[in-house]
């Protein structure tokens, strides 16, 4: 068993993102559909929208239900967003899958779950669309991780292709397990987890364990207790998702978005307190810090 490896920005450095094109454009950095938002919970798509961009995503769309789709559209001015028929102030309706699986196998990443509010339906939704994709890589987060509760084996014709960004209560539910035991060993529970399902898992917490099928992992330890706030695993799941769009592999996306996520609530701890920052001030902190862990 391989032991986890610090994450540090010499660490990341040997982990590097895939070099920007400087005469590319905005196709070359990947295109991302993140598919989510409720009548009730809107604000979990709008924060993941805005941090796949931050993370250098070229081109974002957003698929949502058709109750909120109008007010998302004029929120995020830099997406394309298809309305799907609502399933009551749930979310997207599961009858919508295929015509969302077509959208999905158009763009190179896909983020299912952030503000779907009605696990069922949401595990309804994102298994009706993982059975029929072919090309994106895939972050499940929120609601989407009910799809795996549902059929274990949905990720597997994907090859690896998947990032699972669950906390100890998420896991706890995956792996038919207490939550004390999850977090009595996050470790052995992500690595359940990652050979169980066929992805990299990036378990949420204190401390942020990533797993890889194969073995390999990482360890986040600088998180601060800030970090805990409503909306913040929302804006993780859109820097992976914006990193995979981009071409970095499941455990680099993980790896890079767990550190993204944790070192712009630390700035954001040194000019405003330990607590008390927004989740929605996260996601203009990575540009800045992604520049300064990228330079030589």
């Amino acid at each position: 068993m391989k032991r986890p490896v610090n994450l540090t920005p010499a660490q990341l450095r040997r982990l590097p993102l895939p070099a920007l094109d400087d005469s590319g454009d905005k196709e070359t950095r990947g295109r991302v559909l993140v598919a989510g938002g409720s009548t009730e919970n809107p604000g979990g798509l709008l924060l993941a929208a805005e941090a796949a961009i931050r993370a250098g995503a070229g081109k974002l769309q957003l698929a949502t239900a058709d109750s909120v789709a109008a007010a998302v559209a004029i929120a995020v001015p830099e997406a394309r967003v298809f309305a799907f028929p609502a399933a009551g102030s749930e979310g997207v309706d599961p009858g919508a899958a295929k015509k969302l699986a077509e959208r999905a196998d158009r763009v190179d990443a896909l983020l299912i779950g952030p503000g779907l509010v009605d696990e069922d339906a949401a595990g309804r939704l994102a298994q009706g669309v993982l059975k029929r994709i072919e090309k994106p890589a895939v972050v499940l987060d929120a609601g989407g991780l009910a799809a795996l509760r549902r059929d274990p084996r949905a990720l597997a014709h994907l090859e690896g292709r998947a990032v699972l960004t669950p906390h100890a209560g998420e896991m706890a539910q995956l792996l038919g397990m207490e939550r004390d035991e999850v977090e009595a060993d996050p470790e052995a529970a992500a690595r359940r987890a990652a050979e169980a399902f066929g992805a990299v898992v990036a378990l949420k917490g204190s401390e942020t364990i990533i797993v890889a099928p194969d073995g390999r992992a990482c360890r986040y330890t600088r998180g601060g207790v800030g970090l805990g706030t409503s909306g913040s695993g929302d804006v993780l799941a859109g820097l992976v998702v914006g990193l995979l769009a981009r071409g970095a592999d499941p455990l680099r996306a993980a790896a890079w978005g767990v550190f993204l996520h944790g070192e712009a609530g630390n700035a954001l701890a040194r000019r405003h307190g330990a607590v008390g920052f927004l989740a929605r001030e996260i996601p203009g902190e990575v540009p800045r810090i992604l520049h300064r862990a990228s330079s030589p």
